[in-house]
């Protein structure tokens, strides 16, 4: 029922309102696990993508979003919840396996996931390092990674703003990679490394976004 109202109620306004530009939508795969890995601009990128993905996809977001009281909490639990988002807790000594675990959970059963694997949003448009995570998720789910950029949603909602500023959004999904070399490799170092590069190199290519600290270790 949730989904429904995504893609019935939420999806025609956001289009209404935003007119965003999408490319490359064929490059999802229809059926089967598949991770989607973004750049991260702003807190409405988690809205954004669900919104214009050809298929469901599942995110993650913090926990603190479904605690909410008052009419702002149930607005905020409705909308992550109908957006397919998964809670996770941030601030446990396990909080960064926890989140890997319940991405795995979600390709396991053979849907979408998406994530940031720069690990937080840039404040600058600069384009950092990725974690390593992404590709772990990857080789230890053995499912393909489509690279997307988001251009624009730091204008609809800045960092550091509460309201949403008119500006037009795009999304351009980028072809699949898939890496069969490193098939049964996901707690060697090295290949998550070049993996994770390889993912956002492509990022990067499609966003035209500047790098930022990619030399130091990660």
């Amino acid at each position: 029922m949730l989904y429904v109202m995504s893609r019935f109620v939420l999806k025609p306004l956001f289009w209404l309102f935003f007119r965003p530009r999408v490319t490359g939508r064929e490059n999802v795969p229809a059926t089967g696990a598949v991770i989607l890995a973004s750049n991260h601009l702003s807190f409405i990128d988690s809205i954004v993508i669900p919104l214009v993905s050809p298929r469901k996809v599942a995110m993650l977001a913090k926990a603190e979003y479904w605690h909410g009281t008052g009419i702002k909490g149930w607005g905020t639990r409705t909308l992550f919840s109908t957006l397919g988002a998964q809670p996770v807790e941030r601030d446990t000594h396990r909080a960064a396996q926890a989140a890997l675990d319940t991405a795995l959970s979600v390709l396991n059963d053979g849907d979408a996931f998406a994530i940031y694997p720069e690990g937080t949003r840039s404040r600058d448009g600069r384009l950092a390092r990725g974690k390593t995570g992404v590709a772990w998720l990857a080789l230890t789910a053995d499912c393909p990674i489509v690279p997307l950029a988001i251009h624009g949603t730091d204008r609809i909602m800045p960092i550091g703003s509460r309201g949403l500023r008119p500006h037009r959004a795009s999304v351009t999904f980028g072809k699949p990679l898939q890496f069969p070399q490193y098939a049964g490799q996901a707690a060697r170092g090295k290949p998550r490394r070049e993996v994770t590069d390889t993912v956002m190199n492509e990022i990067a290519r499609l966003s035209g976004q500047d790098k930022d600290g990619w030399g130091a270790p990660v």
